[in-house]
């Protein structure tokens, strides 16, 4: 894999080529994400990336109505809630991300356990956008 640390900047420059990553210790195996660039276990810095499926299974979810500056510019607010949620990966760890494809406005309708593959999403133009995860139902 690239030459890219091991934090968010490694993760976001991925998600940008539409790929999913972690980082797993090579001593012992432990996998991580998000990144981290050392174990917190054996506190060994022998990490690498490793990509992932990007499938799993919904976790816990909320519809958020009032969200941070940067989602109301997407168009999100009151009149337009999203979904985000915690995603388990069938490779082990859980992530959080916005969940597209489902009822917002029927939050009830969303099932904890529903199958997920991620997607990417793409927020601004030029030199200020920004690659984001997120995952749908398959």
């Amino acid at each position: 894999m690239e030459d890219l640390p091991f934090n968010g900047t490694g993760f976001y420059a991925y998600l940008k080529q539409r790929k999913l990553m972690g980082v797993r210790n090579k001593d012992s195996g432990e996998f991580y994400m998000p990144p981290r660039p050392m174990c917190p276990k054996s506190h060994s810095t022998n990490m690498e990336w490793e990509e992932v499926s990007g499938k799993g299974k919904l976790l816990a979810y909320t519809v958020i109505t009032v969200g941070p500056t940067h989602m109301n510019e997407a168009g999100y607010g009151r009149d337009n809630p999203f979904c985000c949620g915690i995603v388990k990966l069938d490779e082990g760890p859980a992530v959080s991300a916005q969940i597209f494809g489902v009822d917002v406005k029927n939050p009830e309708s969303i099932k904890i356990g529903t199958e997920l593959q991620a997607t990417y999403i793409e927020r601004g133009q030029g030199p200020d956008s920004m690659t984001y995860l997120g995952f749908e139902p398959v």
